[in-house]
């Protein structure tokens, strides 16, 4: 190649691929709106992002896989816990993790019920960008649990709240629905992970090929809790012969819990 040629390869060459690098950033932009869901930004959004860089927790935590890396990526963390976990969390990280028994511990922020709505918001935004999969192995959330003595004060405190009592009736053994059942998307045990429960079980009693009795969401997750082999889930873990591994607990629960448990499960979406 001579010295002409090989400019002229270096050339063209470099103006090809800066006009791909261009044309893709500009798609990208025009699309952000569009993949981040920017009309779902509302006060509250922003004022829960706020709250999340004026209480440094990105110096431990990550979003979309930008971060510290020290402590979980959030980036899906509202499909993943649920609200009424987080809010719980929230208020005293120090129930549910202690440095002696799990090695590390998230400092109380001190938040006020109104920062902690808002968060929750700012980070409900976020579990609905589509990131495409990205980050590819986010920090997986252990399943900690709050301990007993706090979960049974802050269902007496939130008598009131069918999803607070749900959450409760999920953790307590039995029926230690937690045993079983993971909260974090991917994340497999003896059945289907809960994460995204709502917005499945919407999808799948609009198919065609469900056969149980259910209409909704709400009726979908009932009928799975009193009647497991109504429908199994496809997957080499979860039944055979058409019968679920999961018992039907409408034996072990009355019928208020149940009502409870599904209002908590269907703020998995």
């Amino acid at each position: 190649m001579t010295k002409r040629q090989t400019r002229l390869f270096f050339v063209v060459g470099t103006s090809v691929f800066a006009a791909i690098f261009t044309g893709l950033t500009i798609d990208s932009h025009l699309r952000f709106g569009e993949l981040t869901h920017a009309e779902a930004i509302t006060p509250q959004v922003i004022a829960g992002k706020h709250v999340w860089h004026r209480k440094n927790c990105i110096n431990c935590h990550t979003l979309l896989g930008e971060g510290a890396y020290y402590a979980p990526d959030l980036t899906k963390i509202t499909q993943q816990r649920g609200e009424a976990y987080l809010r719980q969390f929230l208020q005293d990280p120090s129930r549910f993790y202690s440095e002696q028994r799990h090695g590390r511990v998230m400092p109380n922020l001190q938040l006020s019920d109104e920062q902690i709505t808002d968060v929750i918001a700012f980070l409900t935004w976020v579990s609905n960008i589509d990131n495409q999969g990205w980050p590819p192995r986010p920090i997986v959330v252990s399943a900690a649990l709050p301990e007993t003595t706090a979960v049974a004060e802050s269902t007496a405190a939130a008598s009131a709240n069918p999803v607070a009592l749900g959450e409760a009736v999920f953790r307590r053994s039995p029926p230690a629905c937690f045993s079983c059942h993971s909260t974090t998307e991917g994340t497999v045990l003896v059945g289907p992970s809960l994460a995204g429960l709502a917005t499945r079980a919407a999808a799948l009693v609009a198919d065609p090929s469900y056969r149980g009795a259910a209409r909704s969401a709400p009726d979908y997750i009932r009928e799975s809790i009193v009647n497991p082999s109504a429908y199994v889930v496809p997957g080499p873990t979860f039944g055979a012969a058409g019968q679920s591994v999961m018992p039907p607990l409408g034996t072990l629960l009355k019928p208020d819990e149940v009502d409870q448990l599904v209002a908590y499960l269907a703020t998995f979406k």
